[in-house]
């Protein structure tokens, strides 16, 4: 199919928004972005593009300047919570082939990202509140101030709760997976390494890496509970709050906890992958058609290989149609895989019973050190799947 002059609108302006925008303009579709907000912006916050990542922003000519905003990472540790001991540490230069995971700030991954959609002459349209949409022959966004923008193709990257999901798939109740996660960045004043430090404790767990040239700690920390937490990213809770839930966690951790001024609160809900990902010239990429826990830090990639492979798709397929179902038969048994693996991981670090607790930490640690490759390759099919050679 030839993309040249389609036009299409992309609603939402996130990272799979704005990728998606520039691999269908890569060939010749006339992509006009429809974002809420008044700018393209991200609150702090850091992710981990892993090496499937990687391939899609290289395929774009970008990987020289994700280099640049980013920090590689070199290794994954695993921490006991009470006083910081290590328990296992898995090397990601073990791959037998070049592959990289880089540490990068959210904002940092958006603003280059819009930098090169703006370059290549993508239109950006802020105060664009998506109220509903219509699929059909032309498929039209309604605004909530009553306009609405029509196009040949219309593609929802609008997140959790998309507009052009529930259109295809009607309105479908998320349910609490007994998770609250907070968020925060810190100053690195104690020069935390180039590493993914996964602290492990009973019914709780907490993440750091450093960001920006190491002047910053990213901070995610997990806890299970019974009570209800709204699910929202950009949630502000006192940081008092978060430093009492894990008040007996030592080493690094409380180091960081008491630097925390500022912490984004968020429950944890399981969202089914969307069964239409299409229909009647409407698609979905991202949270909006697989929401993914983070606990195998995917989301964001696997919107990034959502992208190329819807684009790929369309240039491989007669009509618009057919290459929209050839994409959600190509992604879904791929991302329902991911979605399921990042539901079970969380169980793995917050075991709480003894000494359940101990031999898993024993096993942990002896497969680091006798089966280093195989523990590292256990993830390969995630993170060495190149969509862009597919």
């Amino acid at each position: 199919m030839d993309l040249t002059g389609l036009k299409t609108n992309v609603v939402g302006a996130g990272i799979g928004g704005l990728t998606g925008a520039l691999a269908l303009a890569r060939h010749g579709a006339d992509v006009t972005i429809l974002e809420q907000a008044s700018e393209i912006t991200e609150v702090g916050a850091g992710l981990q593009v892993s090496p499937n990542g990687v391939t899609v922003l290289r395929a774009l000519g970008l990987e020289s300047q994700l280099k640049q905003i980013s920090m590689r990472a070199e290794a994954v540790e695993l921490h006991d919570f009470a006083v910081g001991k290590l328990v296992a540490r898995l090397d990601l230069g073990l791959s037998p082939v070049d592959t990289f995971y880089y540490f990068v700030h959210r904002a940092d991954l958006i603003d280059l990202l819009a930098n090169a959609v703006r370059q290549c002459g993508i239109k950006i349209r802020l105060l664009q509140h998506v109220d509903c949409i219509l699929p059909g022959d032309f498929p039209v966004a309604h605004m909530a101030n009553g306009a609405k923008s029509t196009a040949q193709f219309l593609l929802g990257a609008d997140g959790l709760h998309s507009k052009a999901r529930s259109a295809l798939n009607g309105a479908v109740s998320p349910f609490f997976t007994r998770q609250v996660a907070w968020r925060a960045t810190v100053p690195n004043i104690f020069g935390h390494k180039s590493v993914a430090r996964v602290h492990m404790g009973p019914h709780r767990h907490v993440v750091t890496y450093p960001l920006r040239e190491g002047e910053l700690v990213n901070i995610v920390a997990v806890q299970e509970r019974a009570q209800w937490a709204e699910e929202g990213w950009n949630i502000q809770d006192d940081p008092d709050n978060l430093r009492k839930i894990f008040a007996d966690f030592g080493g690094d951790v409380r180091r960081l906890l008491k630097q925390v001024e500022t912490v984004n609160r968020w429950g944890l809900f399981r969202h089914p992958v969307a069964p239409l990902w299409h229909k009647d010239n409407v698609a979905i990429l991202g949270d909006a058609a697989h929401p993914t826990l983070p606990f195998m830090a995917q989301g964001a990639v696997m919107a990034m290989e959502d992208a190329w492979v819807l684009a790929a798709s369309l240039i491989r397929a007669p009509n618009l149609t057919s290459g929209l179902a050839a994409y959600q038969k190509q992604r879904e048994v791929r991302v329902k895989r991911v979605v399921n693996i990042a539901s079970k991981n969380a169980r793995k670090y917050h075991l709480s019973v003894e000494p359940m607790r101990t031999l898993a930490h024993l096993g942990l640690r002896a497969g680091s050190i006798l089966l280093p490759r195989q523990m590292i390759g256990q993830f390969d099919w995630i993170y060495r799947h190149d969509v862009t050679t597919e």
